[in-house]
């Protein structure tokens, strides 16, 4: 076998492996398991925040959250980018939909709803309170089945606050100011006035519950969903399978994971594109507990704050904030810079390759600032990967073009050797350093393009910018793959396509995947059609194989595929006419499809 044979098996074992590997890895989405019916609560109390005091007993008790409260007063929520309203009874922030964001991008589609109060399936909502210490009880602080009184304001908007008050009629005082920034940030500072003549000890704590997993859940390897939390040291991702099996806690019971953080950590939930978190002060240390409810199929992220001893006459607050939105880039970036919430640009899931997806989002939402379209901006990150990759680029097609200047040289070096492959190795390797020509060199691009194809995955599958943005006409939705089909001639024919997760799906090529195949189909047609019976196959099939295995990739994905080809087919057009070579590419087009005569006797 000579050395293209062997440089071409190479290029295309490597090319395949990399697929293979793509999809033992990253295997395709399968459907999230559904919510399990809601679970009747008991009306027992729960253990929620041991609160250290002497020399009462450490373990507080809240009344039960997930009870189906009774119909209780309500407050709207409005603002630029939220909708709801939160419930007087506890003081939950428990209904809340995303106005710039709908279910899908049919006329009409609802907007996307993010949390649900007790009582409705998948219910998901925040909880702020305090757990008593020394001799108070847990009838003595607010939980969350207390039921305030809206003592200012009548609907939260970003100028204007909310404030609700309780009087636990024993001479505490509890208030707690609501407020909200334009985009997805809360600010809940909880406030007591101790007005009984002797000190009482209490700890304040925000929690975020959710009743089952949710039914939309993706399940796929390459994104995480679940718990999420940043412990000042480390970042925590945690699955709610991997939650069912946390083990007893010695203080916080079964099923509970704790840390202590000294400081800059935050704590909550995060799904494919939307999260809700708590996120105390930066400078205070704070429990971070994720817990899970095998009773009542519950999941809980909290954050306890330290016991406080108030004294009588004594006022004291403390402020948590809540982010509960979508996972902007440019948002959360924001909080990160100018509202100090550490490392909170890590609640993307960047991946192992973070060190080249955040920069290619980087530069890919600076492209669509300027653009105005997420597909052109595409195009435009790939003239600048290949720019940057056209150093090196170079070097390969002019080691490609002098390999092909010395295959008369390499002819007579075989009929010389003859079967004595000792000589004919070393004769070929010192013809390659006398000519400076690198045998190997064509793989190296193909070797670099692979980091970057799995992070421009990453970041096509994780960013919210993407999902349902447009380019140009049927392209209504960069992440998901072209919604077109061969099968009913794009539109053209009255049926429906195979539906994407059948197994016919992959004959279901839309205009894309095709336009891909002739873009990998018409680089092989730089260089005439092999001689060789193998080269020959493996150049046939090549890319149509390509076409079906990538067919139902993100359309942003084939998109940035279709022009790094066409990008390398003009670069190496160019280079291979500067080096005296000139492709005859329509000449070889018609030359493969010929077919050979069997000789005839």
């Amino acid at each position: 076998m000579d050395d293209q044979n062997k440089n071409l098996i190479l290029a295309t074992a490597l090319s395949f492996l990399v697929i293979l590997i793509w999809f033992i890895l990253f295997p395709p989405p399968e459907q999230g398991t559904p919510a399990p019916e809601e679970t009747a609560s008991g009306t027992g109390a729960v253990p929620l925040a041991p609160v250290p005091a002497e020399p009462a007993p450490t373990g507080a008790a809240a009344p039960d959250a997930t009870a189906a409260p009774a119909p209780a007063p309500r407050a709207e929520i409005d603002t630029p980018r939220l909708s709801g309203s939160l419930s007087l009874l506890g003081g939950r922030i428990d209904m809340l939909e995303l106005k710039g964001y709908r279910e899908t991008i049919e006329e009409g589609s609802p907007n996307v709803v993010l949390l649900r109060p007790v009582g409705q399936a998948e219910a998901y909502y925040t909880i702020f309170g305090w757990a008593p210490g020394g001799a108070l009880t847990a009838d003595d602080v607010p939980g969350p089945n207390t039921l305030w009184r809206l003592a200012q304001g009548s609907r939260l908007t970003p100028e204007t606050p909310l404030l609700l008050e309780w009087d636990n009629g024993k001479g505490l005082i509890f208030r707690r100011k609501i407020s909200i920034d334009s985009n997805y940030m809360f600010t809940v500072e909880q406030q007591v006035e101790n007005a009984t003549g002797a000190p009482v000890r209490m700890a304040p704590y925000a929690e975020v519950v959710r009743e089952g997993e949710p039914s939309d859940l993706k399940g796929f390897f390459i994104i995480h969903e679940g718990a999420i939390r940043q412990t000042g040291e480390e970042l925590d991702e945690i699955g709610y399978k991997k939650m069912r099996g946390f083990e007893a806690d010695p203080v916080w019971g079964p099923g509970a994971d704790v840390a202590e953080v000294q400081a800059n950590g935050w704590i909550g939930f995060t799904d494919h594109y939307w999260m809700t978190v708590l996120i105390p002060e930066a400078d205070r240390p704070f429990t971070s507990v994720l817990r899970y409810d095998a009773a009542r199929d519950t999941y809980r992220s909290i954050a306890r704050m330290p016991a406080m001893d108030i004294q009588p006459g004594q006022s004291v607050a403390l402020g948590t904030r809540l982010f509960a939105g979508a996972k902007e880039w440019q948002t959360i970036r924001d909080y990160e810079r100018e509202t100090g919430v550490y490392r909170f640009i890590d609640a993307i899931d960047w991946g192992w390759f973070f060190f080249l997806t955040k920069p290619i989002f980087a530069v890919l939402h600076w492209l669509r600032e300027i653009i105005g379209n997420m597909g052109w901006a595409i195009i435009g990150l790939t003239l600048i990967i290949k720019a940057l990759m056209f150093p090196l680029a170079y070097k390969s097609y002019v080691s490609m073009a002098r390999m092909k200047e010395l295959q008369p040289e390499l002819e007579k070096i075989k009929e010389r050797a003859g079967d004595d492959r000792q000589k004919l190795q070393k004769e070929m390797m010192e013809l390659y350093r006398r000519e400076k020509v690198n045998p190997a060199s064509g793989c190296l691009p193909i070797l670099l393009q692979i980091p970057v194809f799995f992070s421009l995955y990453k970041v096509v599958f994780v960013t919210i910018e993407l999902r349902h943005a447009p380019w140009i006409g049927w392209i209504r939705d960069l992440s998901a793959p072209d919604p077109s089909s061969i099968l009913n001639l794009f539109g053209l024919l009255p049926w429906a396509p195979p539906d994407p997760n059948s197994f016919f799906a992959i004959f279901s090529l839309g205009v894309l995947p095709i336009l891909l195949g002739i873009s990998m189909w018409l680089q092989q047609k730089l260089n005439p059609t092999p001689t060789d019976p193998t080269q020959k196959m493996i150049f046939a099939w090549m890319p149509w194989v390509f076409m079906f295995m990538l067919g139902q990739f993100a359309s942003g994905l084939v998109l940035y595929w279709i022009t790094n080809n066409t990008i390398t087919f003009v670069q190496q057009y160019v280079i291979m006419r500067r080096h005296g070579h000139k492709p005859d590419v329509l000449g070889n087009i018609l030359r493969g499809f010929r077919r050979e005569r069997p000789d005839r006797e």
